[in-house]
């Protein structure tokens, strides 16, 4: 009986796990829009180095300010990197028809060498 309980136990722990992370990261803006975002990880950067000297102080740990890695800034835009990611697919397209008859005369060549 307990053999059977136990994995039903694991999946409803793991789900109500990944059901709280969901539901915090709608809560704290991540899933909105990207203004929502910058939001979210400028009040992240705010607030986790007063929190983690908070911790190291309660646990007793003597970290300095000046051990702590600085955060990271982003200067990452989803909407160029999309735009560039397009631009490459497109020509990538635009060229596929003359390189396919590219490589079909080189192959050609290559067998016309292999048979004689």
């Amino acid at each position: 009986m307990a053999a059977r309980l136990l994995p039903a136990a694991k999946f409803l722990i793991k789900g109500g796990l990944a059901g709280a992370a969901v539901y915090v990261a709608y809560d704290q803006g991540l899933l909105g829009s990207g203004t929502e975002g910058a939001e979210a990880l400028k009040k992240a950067q705010e607030t986790l180095p007063p929190a983690i000297q908070e911790w190291t102080n309660y646990l007793g740990w003597e970290v300095r300010a000046a051990q702590l890695p600085p955060t990271p800034k982003f200067d990452f835009s989803l909407s160029n990197s999309w735009n560039k990611g397009v631009h490459r697919v497109m020509s990538a397209l635009s060229v596929a028809p003359t390189r396919a008859c590219e490589y079909t005369v080189e192959g050609w060549k290559y067998v016309k060498d292999l048979v004689k």
